[in-house]
């Protein structure tokens, strides 16, 4: 009887310390600027191709040298270069950062948003700016708030990389670039996160996972949050095809457990893709509820206790 008092104590005393960490590392503040930053008019709607954009990566390579991110791969910058194809001259760049890993540095866990959007748009009035808070300067602030939180724990057995994608508007050019730089057998797992900036379907405290019966990644993150308030779904919009519509369809392809988490209702969202993605538009709380719930299901996966079931391969 002593024995299970002391190990329910242990575990109580576990979370306890677990929300605490949490709660001084990913703060409203912190995520507040984060987003308020990436979808300013200063950025210009962060359209491919554009200073706006430039300035946007510039920002997302300050935070990533602030918490002590590496270069991917030995690179001597954050910014992954490429080109969208051979006759276009106009790079792009995903921005990219890594904390090593330490028992299993070779197995491979990417956590990732795409900071791109659409930039300058014809608008009502006189806003032509599409910021795209929801869509997605919601998932890059998750992301950089997460690399942020896992620095400071360091009990990463895995290697863990963070990644905000350039061109999804336009293709997803960056994530294609993105798996060709790495060995998709060796990545684990890809937590792709994309528009968290409202209530979902489920209510309060609830997102759901795309492909979520592809893999037993789902299964491992709701296993994670057991006796929290928050829970994790199957995506319920099958026939809008969200899995293969986002950053994660390129390594999913390659039978990466790779998946989207969302809160946002895309069949009633009158703001999406337009100049009304704004910021005063967002569920502040909801935005913080998702990032610390994706921080806690996500630690056996990062601390390389669990290891989800691979996708069949789409492309050999």
């Amino acid at each position: 009887m002593k024995r299970i008092f002391y190990t329910l104590l242990a575990l109580l005393i576990t979370q306890q310390t677990f929300a605490q960490d949490i709660n001084k590392i990913i703060t409203k503040e912190y995520v507040d600027n984060l987003i308020k930053t990436l979808s300013s008019d200063e950025m210009e709607g962060r359209g491919t191709f554009t200073p706006g954009i430039d300035r946007a990566a510039t920002f997302i390579e300050a935070q990533f040298k602030e918490i002590g991110l590496q270069p991917l791969n030995g690179a001597d910058s954050y910014r992954q270069t490429f080109f969208k194809d051979s006759t276009d001259k106009r790079p792009l760049f995903n921005v990219v950062g890594v904390i090593p890993g330490k028992s299993k540095s070779a197995e491979l866990v990417v956590f990732s948003g795409h900071y791109d959007h659409l930039g300058i748009i014809k608008g009502d009035g006189q806003d032509s700016i599409a910021n795209g808070a929801d869509d997605d300067a919601s998932g890059v602030t998750a992301m950089i708030a997460l690399a942020k939180y896992y620095k400071k724990l360091k009990n990463n057995e895995r290697t863990l990389i963070f990644v905000a994608f350039t061109a999804e508007e336009i293709g997803g050019f960056g994530s294609r670039h993105f798996s060709k730089q790495l060995n998709p057998d060796h990545v684990v797992a890809m937590f792709n996160i994309e528009m968290i900036g409202k209530e979902s379907k489920f209510g309060k405290n609830t997102a759901f996972i795309t492909g979520f019966d592809k893999s037993d990644f789902g299964k491992i993150l709701q296993k994670n949050l057991a006796g929290t308030e928050f829970t994790f779904h199957p995506d319920p919009y099958p026939r809008q095809n969200l899995f293969y519509r986002s950053d994660n369809a390129t390594l999913a392809a390659l039978g990466v457990p790779a998946h989207t988490i969302s809160t946002d209702q895309i069949d009633t969202d009158k703001f999406y893709h337009t100049i009304k993605d704004e910021y005063s538009t967002l569920d502040a709380d909801n935005i913080l509820s998702t990032i610390k719930a994706i921080a806690k299901s996500a630690i056996s996966i990062v601390k390389g206790t669990d290891t989800p079931t691979r996708i069949p391969r789409l492309v050999e």
